[in-house]
């Protein structure tokens, strides 16, 4: 089981650093949103192989937050390429 876990954990490294090579090239803002939300879901997937090899639950904390972040980040860089802006602020009143 061990030689699993460290073979996944060589994988999901090597797909990261592919996923940085499209972040950094990436020839749209949109292919750069994708690679980042990708690079969040093989953090989680890191994430969850070490709290397996070290056998305990304290690491599901910090999946949690990484998923919560990785959405949030996804939502806001969506929202800035549609529309340029993040938070929308209205004078008119």
């Amino acid at each position: 089981m061990t030689y699993f876990i460290w073979g996944s954990i060589v994988l999901i490294t090597l797909s990261m650093i592919v996923i940085v090579v499209r972040l950094v090239k990436g020839p749209d803002a949109s292919d750069r949103v994708v690679a980042l939300d990708a690079i969040g879901v093989c953090l989680i997937a890191l994430v969850a192989l070490f709290s397996i090899m070290a056998d305990t639950i304290f690491f599901l904390e910090i999946i949690l937050l990484l998923a919560i972040l990785s959405f949030i980040g996804t939502v806001a860089f969506s929202k800035f390429i549609e529309k340029g802006d993040i938070i929308d602020r209205d004078n008119s009143r």
